[in-house]
């Protein structure tokens, strides 16, 4: 019974934090591709990439929220790419620094945000994990962009 209520995050390193969103928004992750620029696009809107003739916005959280990139990045094979969501039907790549694993979570591992976290607003968040070098962060993706950036994304 109690292993029903677990579900699994797919979890990724964004400047010096730890994030995580559940595998069910995710559809890929894909390896650091050529980006189109796009003129007059929001500041962290990086450009389309084209996916199997699908042309998908990749979007920068650190320019969105202001986080630095980790101070060091090791070349290995799990470093930067993109992590392709599904919000609302819309599919939208977000930058990644490394992708890191995933993870089985229940329900009452997460507890809310301390208030001093760094980085991305509480609003984003669904709350935190703790684990033994720190915090997972669980973002909440369907309140990363408004309704509105969402339409503008797909009209890209």
């Amino acid at each position: 019974m109690a292993e029903e209520s677990q579900f699994q995050l797919v979890t990724f390193q964004l400047g010096e934090e730890l994030y995580g969103v559940d595998i069910m928004v995710v559809k890929e992750i894909v390896r650091v591709q050529e980006i189109r620029p796009i003129p007059n696009a929001p500041t962290y809107v990086e450009g389309i990439f084209n996916l199997r003739s699908e042309i998908i916005p990749i979007i920068n959280l650190h320019k969105r929220f202001h986080l630095k990139k980790p101070a060091e990045l090791e070349d290995d094979e799990y470093s930067g790419g993109f992590v392709i969501l599904d919000i609302e039907g819309n599919k939208i790549g977000v930058i990644i620094d490394r992708i890191a694993r995933v993870v089985a979570v229940k329900p009452d591992d997460i507890q809310p945000p301390p208030q001093m976290i760094s980085g991305i607003g509480a609003e984003y968040i669904n709350g935190v994990i703790r684990q033994d070098n720190g915090y997972l962060i669980v973002l909440d993706v369907k309140r990363l962009f408004s309704p509105k950036e969402l339409q503008n994304l797909s009209n890209l």
